[in-house]
Formats: C-alpha cells, sequence, structure tokens
C-alpha cells in the first residue's frame, strides 16, 4: 500500500514537467520571434534566452529531486 502511494505521489509531481516542456518552446519561440524582428541584438537575446533556459530547467531539476525524494526517500 505504501509503495502504491509513493508511485501516485511522485507521479502527480512530474506533473510539472508538462509545463517545463511548454517553458522551453515559449523561451526559444519568443527568441526566434525576437531574433526575426531585431537581428543586430542576437548575441543579446541569445544571452536572455540561455538565462530563461536555465530558470525553467532548474524547475525541472527540482521536481526530478522531489519524485525521487517521494519514491526513495
Amino acid at each position: 500500500m505504501l509503495q502504491a502511494a509513493k508511485m501516485i505521489g511522485a507521479g502527480s509531481a512530474l506533473i510539472a514537467l508538462a509545463g517545463v516542456g511548454a517553458g522551453i518552446g515559449i523561451v526559444f519561440g519568443s527568441l526566434i520571434q525576437s531574433l526575426s524582428r531585431n537581428p543586430l541584438m542576437a548575441k543579446q537575446l541569445v544571452g536572455y534566452a540561455l538565462l530563461g533556459f536555465a530558470l525553467v530547467e532548474s524547475i525541472l531539476l527540482f521536481t526530478l529531486l522531489v519524485a525521487f525524494l517521494i519514491l526513495f526517500g
């Protein structure tokens, strides 16, 4: 019974990964749109996009940490 509850909890925690996928798509979609509007700011825009990617990716890592803590903690 406890193992089943852990699996349900870990699966529920991984719902946040759908938001991470959408967030990464939004970040790079906005980058492409911004570069098409103003190609002279490419270096600065790529830096902002990488920062946004890192922040969204940190949510993924925290979510996986919580899921592993639920399963093996």
